[in-house]
């Protein structure tokens, strides 16, 4: 009996141990979606002005050429949403929630995440069989502290999608209960987000911003997916700003305090001779 029972508390230490790592893959998995978004609005800027000069079958894909509204809506609604939090600093209250989510939220962030991923992922597919990449649009033109600040809006926001849909629900899931956010969540997250950067987003997703350009300079008509796209990428930029004019400002207090306190260590009668002076 004592056996059996040591048996089954391993079984289920080891279970312990596997879930952590799986927690985090999922998430971090499901987080990368919102920069694969931004890969795939470019590849559908490109499908569509590379359709009007050049006859492929695959460029009438469903996916490819199926109306993408919604997607360019929800989008936008996540990047705007992590713009408010940036500018106001307010962090979502349910990532430290400690109840279980109401089921109906949990089954409908499900859904939303599954046809997310199928329509990515088969309008990635779709763009491959189609030759479609933005690597021919002009990307060394942006010059390198825009990309620095997009590459951070973007990593801001991807955590603000990943804090409020990807991480509770994966969390609920798979452990009951919406777990605090740690370190090792946000290192995986980021790492997803810079090796995806350096292998794609970073040649092609200044097509968003080129490609409005391009229409002009052949007198094409630029279309409301352009303007969303060009809106998309310095909405992100203004972001990544907002966050380096924040990291600067903390920096800044950090050294002030430190300052003080060495002139209070080497001086420790400074103040306190003040404060008799004002009493007299």
């Amino acid at each position: 009996m004592w056996h059996n029972c040591g048996k089954k508390q391993l079984f289920n230490s080891a279970s312990a141990v596997l879930v952590e790592p799986f927690r985090i893959y999922i998430a971090t998995l499901l987080s990368l979606l919102l920069p694969i978004s931004f890969l795939l609005l470019a590849r559908l800027s490109t499908a569509d002005y590379q359709s009007t000069f050049i006859h492929n079958p695959n460029l009438s894909s469903l996916f490819l050429h199926s109306n993408s509204s919604l997607f360019h809506a929800l989008v936008c609604l996540i990047s705007f949403a992590a713009l408010i939090q940036t500018l106001t600093g307010w962090i979502p209250l349910i990532s430290k929630s400690t109840e279980p989510i109401f089921q109906p939220h949990l089954y409908a962030a499900w859904i939303l995440l599954c046809a997310l991923l199928v329509y990515i992922g088969f309008s990635i597919k779709g763009s491959i069989a189609a030759g479609i990449d933005g690597y021919g649009f002009g990307h060394k033109n942006t010059c390198l502290i825009i990309r620095v600040m997009f590459l951070l809006g973007l990593h801001e926001t991807m955590l603000y999608w990943s804090r409020m849909v990807v991480k509770p629900v994966v969390d609920d899931t798979i452990l009951g209960f919406v777990k605090e956010e740690m370190w090792i969540d946000r290192v995986v997250m980021a790492a997803g987000c810079g090796a995806l950067w350096w292998r794609r987003l970073k040649d092609e997703v200044e097509t968003l911003v080129v490609m409005v350009e391009v229409k002009k300079e052949m007198a094409m008509g630029v279309g409301v997916a352009d303007f969303v796209g060009w809106w998309l990428y310095y909405q992100t930029v203004i972001i990544g700003l907002v966050m380096i004019v924040k990291g600067t400002i903390w920096v800044g207090v950090i050294m002030l305090c430190r300052r003080r306190r060495v002139e209070g260590e080497v001086n420790p009668g400074f103040h306190s001779g003040d404060n008799e002076e004002d009493k007299v």
